[in-house]
């Protein structure tokens, strides 16, 4: 016998979400509205958000082991990586800045990779998982990956601060990119997955 959270999901009374004007509409191909195609759930969802997120982890490497950043003092010119970056910061008695180099640029990356896989993963495999916690740390991840740039906007601010022509020059390097791809492959990741797909794991659930 099925249980009341059954009737929760519009696909069982033939409701549909269009995804152009928000109308709810009878199962059918295009929104009346709008004229946007209307699909029960979102196509190959899983495959982008898996293709998407697999990508942000190969860039993770290179983002962590090429320099972030490129300081010239006196025509002497060094390279920090994100983590001996933040490493010179504490030498520096700089701690706020460190810990906030930190957290925007190791922490809530791979938190937001673990968090999208542990989604993706419950998914994919049906997982026993609370639909309701799930829902909860996908919207933890999406508001945390706001600040996710925050690390380039303080490398910005430093350089603009510290940058004075042939003596004292300071610029992002190559890591910088990868680890802009990487917080916009996460991004992307995370708004390719169809949360209605985690309705249904509790609908297969119960089951």
């Amino acid at each position: 016998m099925k249980s009341n959270s059954f009737s929760e999901r519009g696909i069982d009374r033939n409701w549909t979400l269009c995804r152009g004007c928000h109308n709810i509409v009878v199962v059918t191909d295009y929104c009346p509205r709008c004229h946007t195609r209307v699909d029960p759930r979102r196509p190959h969802s899983l495959q982008y958000a898996w293709a998407l997120l697999l990508t942000a982890v190969i860039m993770i490497f290179p983002a962590n082991f090429y320099p972030i950043t490129q300081v010239t003092n006196q025509g002497v010119t060094g390279y920090d990586t994100i983590f001996s970056g933040i490493i010179s910061l504490v030498e520096s008695e700089m701690v706020g800045i460190a810990i906030i180099v930190f957290i925007a640029s190791i922490l809530v990356p791979v938190m937001k990779i673990v968090g999208l896989s542990i989604i993706l993963l419950a998914v994919t495999l049906k997982l026993r998982l609370s639909r309701r916690w799930l829902m909860i740390f996908y919207h933890v991840i999406e508001f945390i990956g706001r600040w996710s740039m925050l690390d380039l906007f303080v490398i910005g601010i430093v350089a603009s601060l510290i940058n004075m022509g042939q003596l004292l020059d300071a610029k992002p390097a190559p890591a910088a990119t990868f680890f802009a791809m990487v917080i916009l492959f996460t991004q992307l990741a995370a708004k390719s997955i169809d949360t209605r797909l985690l309705w249904d794991l509790e609908y297969h659930d119960e089951q």
